[in-house]
This record gives C-alpha cells, sequence and structure tokens, in this order.
C-alpha cells in the first residue's frame, strides 16, 4: 500500500507521459481511449486501445480525447486519467499530488477543465506549468539565471515556442502545428499525389521513417498500403523522402514563422542571449528529420535537439515536483496551485 505520491504527467495530445518523483519517468502510453457506445464502458486504454483506431466494429470507437494540446472530451479525459494514476500508484492512503503541463497560450477555460479532470480522477491537488518551461527544465536550463533561452517544444498536438529568462516566459506562442498536422499533411498528399486514402497509424510511419523538413543526402523510399480511391481496392504505393518534404513544407513554414515573430518581439538582450546560446528543440515532433537544420539556416542562430527530446517535458515537470514550496513561495515558473 502507497502514501499519497507526487506525480508529474505530460498530458499529451498523442501521449502520456507520467513522472514519479524519486523513480522518474513510470508509464508512457498513447491517450487513446476505446469505449463501447451502448453501454459508455470503458474498454481500454493506452496502447491497447490506440491499436483499435480505424478497426473498430460499429459499437466500439476509439477516441483520443485531446486536441490541439487541450481537452476535447472532457469524460473520456477524466476515465482515462483515472485508469493511468491507478496504474501507476495502486492502492495509496492519500491521494498524489500531481502537476500537469499544458499549452503556453491555453486560455483560462481549458486550464480548469485539465484541473476538474484531475481532481475527479483522484489528485489530492492539482498543480500546473506551461509545457515550454517544463521542456527547459527537462532538457537540463538552467531557467532562473537572467539569461534568455528559446525552447521550441513540437509535440503532437502543438508547437510551443516561448524565450525564457528568470524562471518564466518572457514572450510565447503556442502554434497549432504539430506531430498531428504533419501527419494530415501526409495523408493529404498521399492522397494528392496517388490517389490513395492512408490511415493516421500509417502516415505517422511514414514520418518517423521519412519524414524530412531539409533535403535528405540519400532518397529514402518506402512501401505503404492503402485504398485506392478510383477503384475501392487495396493498393501498395511507394513514396520517397523527397515527396514527404514537398508534403511538409507548409507545417515547416509555419514553424519558422512562428519562431521569428517570437524573435521580433523578444527584448534586445534576451536576443543577445538566445544568438548566443542558440534554441533548443524538445518533444517528439521536433525529432522530424531536418527540422533543426532548416531553422538554423533560416534564422542564423546555432539550433539543438534536446538529449531525450521525447521525456524532457515529463523529467522537467517531475523535477518541478521537487521544489513546489519553493516555487510557490517565489511564483516562479508560474506554476498555478488548485
Amino acid at each position: 500500500m502507497l502514501f499519497g505520491q507526487d506525480i508529474g504527467i505530460d498530458l499529451g495530445t498523442a501521449t502520456i507521459l507520467v513522472y514519479v518523483k524519486g523513480k522518474g519517468i513510470v508509464l508512457r502510453e498513447p491517450s487513446v481511449v476505446a469505449i463501447d457506445k451502448d453501454t459508455n464502458e470503458v474498454l481500454s486504454v493506452g496502447e491497447e486501445a490506440r491499436k483499435m483506431l480505424g478497426r473498430t466494429p460499429g459499437n466500439i470507437v476509439a477516441i483520443r480525447p485531446l486536441k490541439d494540446g487541450v481537452i476535447s472530451d472532457y469524460t473520456i479525459t477524466e476515465k482515462m486519467l483515472k485508469y493511468f494514476i491507478n496504474k501507476v500508484c495502486g492502492k495509496f492512503v492519500f491521494s498524489p499530488r500531481i502537476m500537469i503541463c499544458v499549452p503556453s497560450c491555453v486560455t483560462e477555460v481549458e486550464k480548469k477543465a485539465v484541473i476538474d479532470a484531475a481532481n475527479h480522477a483522484g489528485a489530492r491537488r492539482v498543480y500546473l506549468i506551461e509545457e515550454p518551461i517544463a521542456a527547459a527544465i527537462g532538457a537540463n536550463v538552467d531557467i532562473c539565471k537572467p539569461h534568455g533561452t528559446m525552447i521550441v517544444d513540437i509535440g503532437g498536438g502543438t508547437a510551443d515556442i516561448a524565450v525564457i529568462a528568470l524562471g518564466g516566459s518572457v514572450k510565447s506562442k503556442s502554434l497549432k502545428v504539430a506531430g498531428d498536422k504533419f501527419d494530415d499533411a501526409i495523408i493529404k498528399y498521399i492522397k494528392r499525389k496517388y490517389n490513395v486514402i492512408i490511415g493516421e497509424r500509417t502516415a505517422e510511419e511514414i514520418k518517423i521513417n521519412i519524414g524530412c523538413m531539409y533535403p535528405k543526402t540519400v532518397t529514402e523510399r518506402m512501401k505503404i498500403k492503402g485504398r485506392d480511391l478510383t477503384s475501392g481496392l487495396p493498393v501498395e504505393v511507394e513514396t520517397n523522402s523527397e515527396e514527404m518534404l514537398e508534403a511538409l513544407k507548409e507545417c515547416a513554414e509555419q514553424i519558422i514563422e512562428g519562431v521569428h515573430l517570437v524573435l521580433e518581439e523578444t527584448p534586445p538582450e534576451l536576443s543577445a542571449d538566445i544568438s548566443e546560446k542558440g534554441i533548443v528543440i524538445t518533444g517528439g515532433g521536433g525529432l522530424i528529420y531536418g527540422l533543426d537544420k532548416l531553422l538554423q539556416e533560416r534564422t542564423g542562430i546555432p539550433v539543438t535537439v534536446a538529449e531525450d527530446a521525447v521525456s524532457c517535458v515529463a523529467i522537467g515537470t517531475g523535477k518541478a515536483l521537487n521544489h513546489i514550496e519553493l516555487l510557490e513561495k517565489g511564483n516562479a515558473v508560474k506554476i498555478k496551485r488548485f
């Protein structure tokens, strides 16, 4: 039997990561829930539910209850959180304190939805932390010093761009252009180019294997299966990295534009820090080939991809748990307590 633990949750659109104080990341599963529409019963959560996406019979539906970084289905999110909290904590005497990361530009209504869902799922107390700040902490950036650091955190639903100094965001922007939009762009391109429909999982595999935002030295190829729009029959086609460069061009431009806008609004002294220290990319979406090279080429600023970029937000959220009392007193890293 466990007493109430301190838990950090990266409540991602595509993946949920849970960090337990003293243990590190203990859970990493897709943000998917499968429910029976007739009984409203939850059938499976996480990886098992993800396998059902696009493959369920009429009475079963696989839902991703988070969209663009925020809750789109409150009831299902609450059930999903409760499942993961119970899976991590088991039986506990006291409910856990939970810190959850949110995109930098969420509204008060969206914040309240996250807080309520966590409370109803069994949290003793809920804290919120902005994603780029958590990402910076997870990437081992010292955010408390009076030096400017730019973080570009690209997850499944949002790309959060922020300039951080003295424990808070000086300038930030949240774009709804991230991993899911990359998948959508690939689906649309394959449909337009080959007249073939592919599913989300296939698009994600293409993105991971041959997706790129900067020309590759060697063209990579991949065979994919889908449904021919003309005949309605299954078909196999071959795509390559050059085509993916074209498919993802618009998404890349939107991210570059977002970085430019934040840089334009950044105070000169912090801009000087950024030009010296560079830009840090975090998040699973930031691992797509060539984004760092493109960003460096277009801004003239050194760009690095953080080590273990996928886990940075969860690690940072967990590390912040160690300083809850200190952070509350100084109101640092914009932690809000509820």
